[in-house]
């Protein structure tokens, strides 16, 4: 298993032959990734384990990266971590732009020429395919809590003391609940 901060497969010659594969594999360190509002870390590097086969006019590229990232709960700020496993793929033409047949089923963005150098770095498909596993909203737990809005206790300890804040006490103190204006809405049914 090769061990790189980068993620870069040489195509050999004897893979230009139709139906022709070749395994590769190695680690990535990604020290982090960005999705959204949420930046996820990784401690270790990602391993990645790709097939690489000639289907006569391009050269797929199929495979997994997986690896642990860590993050805070989007509720109660503690830190969560979660084990991703994403499937690699991508598609390469052969013949470089001028030479190769741009597949008629396939959108521009679903596939990429094989450089001239036939070269490919897998850095962009390992980040995409670790962006589809990761949560839309990352949370320690689904019955995670939070914290108070008053004094920011992580209410998943216990409670935190506070008194619960009534619209008429609010004043200038605390500001209103912005939904307050809905109580009285005559929404239909």
């Amino acid at each position: 298993m090769a061990t790189d901060a980068t993620a870069i497969i040489a195509i050999p010659e004897a893979l230009l032959e139709t139906a022709a594969t070749r395994h590769f594999e190695g680690t990535l360190d990604l020290a982090e990734l960005a999705a959204g509002p949420d930046t996820y870390t990784f401690a270790a590097p990602v391993t990645w384990s790709v097939e690489a086969t000639n289907t006569g006019d391009a050269i797929l590229i199929q495979g997994t990266a997986a690896g642990d990232a860590a993050t805070q709960c989007a509720r109660c700020l503690e830190d969560v971590t979660y084990g991703l496993e994403g499937d690699i793929e991508g598609y390469f033409l052969i013949g470089g732009e001028e030479e190769a047949e741009t597949p008629e089923d396939m959108e521009g963005d679903e596939f990429d020429f094989l450089p001239d150098n036939r070269k490919i770095d897998l850095v962009p498909l390992i980040v995409a395919a670790l962006l589809l596993e990761v949560p839309l909203v990352p949370l320690c737990d689904d019955d995670c809590k939070g914290l108070c809005p008053q004094c920011g206790a992580n209410l998943n300890e216990g409670p935190c003391g506070c008194e619960p804040v009534s619209e008429e006490e609010t004043g200038d103190e605390a500001p209103p609940n912005p939904f307050s204006v809905l109580k009285g809405f005559p929404f239909e049914e």
